[in-house]
């Protein structure tokens, strides 16, 4: 995560007074162009701070993992160890003394990397070319290989011993089933184990690709500057292909409940099932909706019957996670084991009568003022900006989507609501995962 600036680039805040407004006024436009290679490019000039944000995304998430799950994290993880002529500790000593600071990450749909950087000289050349470097030309030395291979492994013996983790992902299985976001991006002990040097140097001339990219570069440049940046961070790579589509997310065909028995003081529920996906035509009913169900914290309607009236967790949420195809739609709470029961009823009690009845004009009144009133937060340095520019590349997302983001927001009503929850949301195939020290009591009480 990179450190807000605490300031707004000039671009920045025309933007944000536009969709804070509702006001019609200047506003920067994302620009948009494909490099030579065809990498696809995005960038808003931000001019007021002497720092350039770059982004580069790739399709090459946890979806891409093929038979070796943990495949494209880990690919993702040894990017930084070593590239070109240096190996980890010279790629951090180059960055440090200039300044930059790099992040990274693979999610399900993505793998990115991403640079922060002073745009004088010759801090901006030194962070280019490291950056050029990480894309392109990365070692997957065998030493650094063991060493990180090892880490992962770590990390998912540590999963293992934490009941939230163990049931996000049994509920994300029981969610998409044999689908490819069915499995955690960071694989499993025994593929993670058994991963080799020729895997990751395979997967990364797949799918480490032009064709594959998208560039968002939010920053104190001129168009031709981010153009000659753009051309220049993506040059050694191939052209190559596009990924393959991840396939659709089917529907569950019928509820199933799963109980893991685990020792621990209090017991994890987790509900849920195929959401929407980005550029859904429902999407801002369901997310507006779910502001007022549970995506709004202390405020929310689950939040008000499990906890407030009834004290049975500390806290509950709700939220849709939209992907290249449908994400989950998912909801979760801890809570004491002999309440267990009564909290899953709650739980689902509420989102059934939210489904028939949508929310009051006041509750919605109020989700609206919520989201658009902290909406400039979103947007707040060009660190947030270029991760919302990265979005809107890789899902295909209208370039006027910040602009009009408030707008849409607005515009949604009760019936909307209600409507695209009564058709989206099946609690009678909700797929639910019990975690906790009460072995098979809650499925004997679901019989």
């Amino acid at each position: 995560m990179f450190v807000d600036s605490g300031r707004l680039a000039a671009s920045i805040f025309g933007l944000v007074a536009m969709v804070c407004s509702g006001v019609l006024q200047a506003a920067p436009k994302i620009e948009s162009w494909e490099t030579g290679n065809g990498a696809r490019v995005l960038f808003v000039p931000a001019l007021d701070l002497p720092i350039v944000d770059v982004r580069v995304v790739f399709h090459a998430g946890s979806a891409h993992d093929g038979e070796r799950p943990g495949l494209a994290s880990l690919t993702q993880s040894m990017l930084t160890q070593g590239a070109g002529e240096w190996d980890a500790d010279a790629i951090a000593e180059r960055l440090e003394a200039v300044g930059a600071k790099l992040g990274s990450g693979a999610l399900r749909d993505m793998a990115y990397v991403s640079l922060r950087t002073l745009e004088r000289q010759p801090a901006l050349d030194t962070a280019l070319e490291t950056l050029a470097a990480i894309l392109s030309e990365p070692l997957f030395a065998q030493p650094d290989l063991v060493r990180v291979r090892e880490n992962t492994l770590v990390g998912l013996r540590r999963d293992e011993q934490d009941p939230g983790t163990v049931g996000k992902k049994a509920v994300y299985r029981k969610i998409f089933g044999d689908h490819p976001y069915a499995g955690d991006p960071s694989g499993t002990l025994q593929s993670v184990a058994a991963m080799t040097r020729e895997d990751l140097v395979a997967f990364h001339r797949r799918y480490y690709v032009a064709q594959n990219a998208v560039v968002a570069i939010v920053g104190a440049l001129s168009r031709a500057e981010a153009e000659a940046l753009a051309e220049r961070v993506t040059a050694g790579l191939r052209p190559g292909e596009p990924a393959v589509p991840v396939p659709p997310v089917p529907e569950l065909e019928a509820g199933v409940l799963e109980e893991l028995h685990f020792p621990s003081s209090q017991t994890h529920v987790y509900v849920g099932q195929p959401g929407m996906k980005r550029g859904d035509p429902d999407y801002f009913p369901l997310y507006v909706g779910n502001h007022v169900l549970g995506g709004s914290g202390l405020v929310s309607l689950l939040m008000e019957e499990v906890r407030e009236k009834r004290g049975l967790s500390y806290s509950v949420y709700s939220y849709f996670l939209p992907m290249a195809e449908r994400g989950p739609f998912l909801m979760g709470l801890s809570t004491k084991s002999e309440q267990a029961e009564q909290a899953r009823e709650v739980l689902l009690s509420t989102v059934s009568r939210f489904r028939q009845q949508g929310p009051t004009e006041e509750e919605l009144a109020a989700a609206v003022k919520n989201i658009t009133g902290g909406f400039p937060l979103r947007i707040a340095s060009n660190a947030d900006v270029v991760q919302y520019l990265a979005m809107i590349g890789f899902y295909d997302l209208p370039l006027d989507y910040l602009d009009r983001f408030n707008e849409r927001v607005s515009a949604v009503t009760v019936e909307a609501i209600r409507d695209a929850f009564h058709r989206r949301v099946h609690p009678e195939h909700f797929a639910t995962i019990i975690v906790g020290p009460r072995d098979g009591q809650m499925a004997r009480a679901a019989d």
